[in-house]
Formats: C-alpha cells, structure tokens, sequence
C-alpha cells in the first residue's frame, strides 16, 4: 500500500509540474538556445564556355551571415541549372571558404588547396555539360555553414543549411576585395593585443614581405605561474586578389614554443602569397577560454 501510495504521488507531481510548465522560470545558465542564421550570399562575376564547351560560371562568396562563418556546397549535391527547359544537374562544383572561417562583411573568389609544399590557388565556379545560358537562366547551390568561434570537440555545432540563388543575367565585373561590407567593428590594428587561453595575449611584433609571400613575427606573454603553449596554427591571409591564402589545418596541429611562467615566447609562421596583391586582412584564430576552442579575430595589414 505504501509503495502504490508513493507511486500516486509522483505521478501527481509530474502532471502538476507538467500543467504548471508555462508558469516555471529557468535559470539562464539551464537554456541552451537556439540561433537563426543570415545567408550566405554570392555574385556570379562570369559566364563563359570552357574547352570542352561546358558552360563555366565563376561566383564570389560574400559572408552576409554577420557572423564568422565556414561554407562549402553540399557534398554529394549538384547544382542545378535552369534555363527554360529540363534542369540541369551540374556536377562540377567549387564552391566555399577552403575550410577557414570567414569574418563577415568580407567576399572572395577563391581558397588555397594542395599542400604547404605545393599550394594551389583554386577559384570558385560551377561547370555545367550540355547546357546554355539563355535570358533568364538561373543557378541554384546547396550549401553547409558554420559559425561562430570553433570548437575542436564539437566541430559541427552551429551547423546550418542554405541555398545560393544566383540569377545568370546580373554578372558583376567591379568588385572590390575583401571587403564588400561594414567590417569596422570587427577589425584591429596590426599592434592589437589577441587575448588568449590563461589570460594570455598574443600579439603581431612584425610582418616581412618576401619574394614568395609574408613572414609574420608573433609573441605571445603568460602571466600565470605555469608554462604553457598558445596555439593560433598558420593565419591564413586575404587581399585584393579575393583568394584566401593558407592550407586549413586545425591550428594545435602547428608547433609553437613553450611560454615560461610570466615570460614571452617569440615566433614565426609564413604564407605564400604573391607579391602584387594588397590590402590585406590576417584571419586569426587564436586558442581562447578553453583547451582547443578557437575566437576568431580580423588584423588589419592593409598597408603592407
């Protein structure tokens, strides 16, 4: 009789708490919350033939999400182009930020692929067999994204879904990169102190040109009682060109030097990038708040 009469009670306290439910307050810290996320937004910049008289369509990627963002096209997905008659499934695709996160209000044309012995500049576009580009053609790009900072453990957090829809007759030629909107907020001075993990800082000390791209000098201070490492990887670069330059890698996967205890650790890393493009933007992700969650920050060295 006891054991039924407990029973009663917690079957009564479940309805009661379950029809009392709108009226309950839970405490912030208990919420996990859900984002919505801007799109994604593209330019087609060209529409031409290649040898084999595909139709080729050249895109820029404009990060208009207001958050730091990665995107690639659907893996496994076709475009699809539409241009009065049967859609057409295209099957070449290079669309994305070559695994980088992206500052908003930036666009680019292009990523580096390869290696970091043998860097390849790869250029955004689409390539379509057997189809022609009619008055109203239209170009549809499935896509994943994800934003905000990075988390090495929960790497497909914040992961969201899109579609680019680009329209074949607005073909834009005068594009200016990388910036294609505000980005004023968001931008420090090449002198900037980076917060890091530990209450550490990181900071740029020098940036050198060289006949095959930039050498950038780093520091890093900890003011803790225990030695340490900061991890930024290799900072992939973006100019005037529209490409990112940099192979994605995780950025713990680079060495870096041992910071002694309320000491400084002094060292390089390097990006080939050619010696005509300017205006150009670091995309630094430095090791912050915890082990191996990255905060993403945008460096101004424009005026190398």
């Amino acid at each position: 009789m006891k054991r039924n009469l407990k029973n009663y009670f917690v079957i009564l306290i479940v309805l009661l708490v379950s029809l009392a439910c709108k009226y309950v307050v839970v405490p912030d810290d208990l919420i996990v919350s859900s984002t919505s996320f801007d799109d994604w937004g593209a330019v087609v910049t060209g529409v031409t033939q290649n040898e084999n008289g595909d139709l080729h369509i050249d895109i820029t990627l404009q990060n208009a999400t207001g958050q730091w963002s990665t995107m690639h096209a659907k893996e496994g997905s076709p475009a699809i182009f539409n241009s009065g008659g049967d859609p057409i499934n295209c099957d070449v695709v290079f669309v994305g930020t070559g695994g980088h996160r992206l500052a908003p209000g930036l666009q680019i044309r292009g990523y580096t692929t390869g290696s970091k012995l043998e860097p390849v500049v790869q250029p955004m576009y689409v390539e379509c067999a057997d189809a022609e580009a009619e008055p109203g053609a239209t170009l549809t790009i499935d896509y994943v994204a994800y934003y905000g900072e990075l988390d090495y453990y929960h790497q497909d957090a914040n992961q969201a879904a899109g579609t680019l829809e680009l329209s074949l007759d607005e073909i834009v030629t005068d594009l200016t990169y990388p910036v294609f909107g505000d980005i004023e907020d968001l931008v420090k001075p090449a002198d900037a102190d980076i917060p890091a993990i530990s209450n550490n800082s990181v900071n740029l000390v020098d940036v050198q040109r060289t006949e095959t791209g930039l050498i950038f000098h780093w520091k890093n201070f900890n003011p803790t009682e225990f030695a340490l490492r900061t991890h930024i990887g290799t900072p992939p670069v973006v100019g005037d060109d529209g490409i990112i330059y940099g192979i994605y890698q995780i950025m713990d996967m680079v060495s870096v030097p041992l910071t002694p205890p309320n000491g400084e650790a002094q060292w390089t890393t390097e990006q080939v990038i050619p010696a005509d493009v300017g205006n150009l933007y670091i995309l630094l992700s430095v090791e912050d708040k915890q082990m191996r969650l990255y905060v993403h920050h945008l460096i101004d060295i424009s005026d190398m």
